[in-house]
């Protein structure tokens, strides 16, 4: 239960005056300031377009996809667009946006008003935006996980720019890394652990595993670089390598990439839902658990990625699988923090209307059901002989990166819009893209499930004309259609409402017969 300085420690009422950031900015500030704001700022916007370009990427590719036969796609550009897909959803959308808005939240929570280590953020930011360039420009084709030797025969002579701009996402996710465990040690360490608030503890798990996981991406880049121009031969079994080490090597970053952008997720969370509710999150203290667990065992659970490899056998498969079951512990405590603080008392009508709020009851769905479903993927016997390279996988992390994270980064960008802007979205306008987004990732999502159960392998192109594959596939893509539907108007609304939003004054999310309700009714606009 919660104790009587919970919500101290919760940051159970971040609330700051709404001011026009965006309006006062110059385009030199928000390129090149250090202010933690313009920082923020700057990453979300990118973010959004990476998202856009990632959007339609798959909106192509999806469009291909909903019928058998060859449509628009061949088979190289079809592999391009996954390829490139993947790589901005993960590296460019989802782990950049929800860390800019840790950026934003935590001087404010912590109580630190400014971001430590500010240069390493911006540092990180355009190590970032050359990756992006990079990629762009040589077109990789060998999915976002580049195995070998796959990776090292196709791409044409500009695929060396792809294993650069690895190389250049690792350096930026560990300065990221750095900035933030520095943020959220300096805090702990001057107010104690104990009255820490989530936003920290989900900086310092954030921190841990950027910094603990990105050097080996980083080392995984050059040695597919070198092995290309075949000074080394490490990963390439043509030349005595070995394609194994890649795999160990890969998804010892791989994996703790799956909670890169889950931990500032549930940071946020933690912070949005007390103040939506008034009232702090039920357990503090089995939130911090769960958190560092899930920071451990996100670092020895990585060979369930390649479980049914013959060298991931006997003692350690068995092991693999167990400490795998075990990732439902800290994530049910994560969930049932979460209901319970739901549950303990009345929801206030002004959460119940609000469009952030509406977007974290969403992630926790997604939570559920990508987590529950999990433990298929987690059984060797069910993911080796039925799921494993099937849609099924791809299924599982899209209700996790898109249903959680991408929902619970929407939540953050809604709070913090009137914050940024001094005005008010359109209420109208983010209720038709909640129920877009919700509607389409749930259908695309449980689409994506059936397709595995029957079978269906990723990455093709073409497919038999088997209805059990088909009619999934159809309705799969109007679903993506939905979401890009959703997105757009998204991007409408937060652009029209900069100018012609109703003006905040006050609390902009004061709960209703709260102390400063009548303060944070909106002023027209003139």
């Amino acid at each position: 239960m919660a104790s009587a300085h919970d919500a101290e420690r919760m940051g159970a009422t971040p609330h700051w005056e709404p001011e026009d950031i965006i309006g006062k900015m110059t385009l030199s500030t928000l390129l090149f300031s250090n202010d933690y704001r313009h920082i923020a700022i700057k990453g979300m916007l990118t973010s959004v377009v990476m998202l856009g370009l990632g959007g339609l990427m798959a909106v192509l590719f999806r469009t291909e996809l909903a019928y058998p036969g060859i449509q628009i796609l061949d088979a190289r550009p079809y592999m391009s667009l996954m390829t490139l897909h993947g790589m901005f959803m993960v590296f460019g959308f989802i782990i950049p946006f929800v860390v800019s808005i840790m950026y934003y939240m935590m001087p404010k929570i912590l109580g630190t008003e400014q971001l430590l280590w500010a240069r390493g953020a911006q540092w990180s930011y355009w190590l970032l935006i050359l990756a992006a360039v990079l990629l762009i420009i040589s077109r990789p084709d060998f999915t976002w996980t580049f195995y070998p030797p796959m990776s090292l025969r196709v791409g044409g002579s500009l695929v060396w720019m792809g294993y650069i701009a690895v190389l250049l996402v690792a350096i930026s996710e560990f300065l990221a890394g750095a900035v933030l465990l520095k943020n959220g040690m300096a805090a702990a360490k001057r107010i104690g652990y104990s009255k820490l608030p989530l936003m920290g503890w989900g900086a310092i798990s954030e921190g841990i595993l950027l910094i603990g996981s990105t050097p080996i991406l980083g080392l995984v880049g050059i040695v597919m670089y070198t092995d290309w121009l075949e000074v080394t031969a490490l990963f390439d079994p043509s030349r005595g390598g070995d394609v194994m080490t890649f795999m160990f090597m890969f998804w010892f970053y791989g994996h703790p990439a799956v909670y890169l952008p889950l931990m500032p997720a549930v940071a946020i969370v933690y912070t949005l839902l007390p103040r939506f509710l008034g009232r702090p999150i039920w357990s503090y203290w089995s939130a911090v658990s769960a958190f560092a667990i899930l920071t451990v065992l996100a670092f020895i659970v990585y060979p369930h990625h390649f479980q049914p490899a013959e060298n991931v056998s006997g003692p350690l498969q068995r092991a693999v699988q167990i400490l795998t079951l075990a990732i439902f512990i800290p994530s049910t405590l994560h969930v049932f923090n979460w209901i319970a603080t739901l549950w303990s008392d009345k929801i206030p009508d002004s959460a119940r209307r609000a469009v952030p709020f509406k977007f974290i009851i969403a992630s926790i769905f997604f939570l559920m059901y990508g987590g529950v479903t999990a433990y298929v993927n987690a059984q060797i016997a069910t993911d080796s002989d039925f799921v494993h390279n099937t849609y099924f996988v791809p299924a599982h992390f899209h209700a996790m990166f898109v249903g959680f994270m991408a929902n619970m980064a929407m939540a953050g960008i809604y709070y913090l819009y009137p914050y940024f802007t001094g005005r008010m979205y359109n209420q109208g306008l983010g209720n038709t893209h909640f129920w877009f987004w919700q509607i389409g990732i749930f259908t695309k999502v449980t689409m994506m499930y059936l397709l595995g159960f029957n079978y269906f392998p990723r990455w093709v192109v073409d497919y038999l004309d088997l209805p059990q594959w088909s009619i999934p596939q159809l309705i799969l893509t109007g679903a993506a259609y939905l979401i890009g539907l959703g997105f757009i108007l998204f991007v409408y609304n937060i652009m029209r409402s900069a100018n012609r939003g109703v003006t905040v004054s006050g609390d902009p999310w004061a709960i209703e017969g709260g102390h400063d309700a009548d303060a944070a009714k909106p002023v027209p606009a003139e």
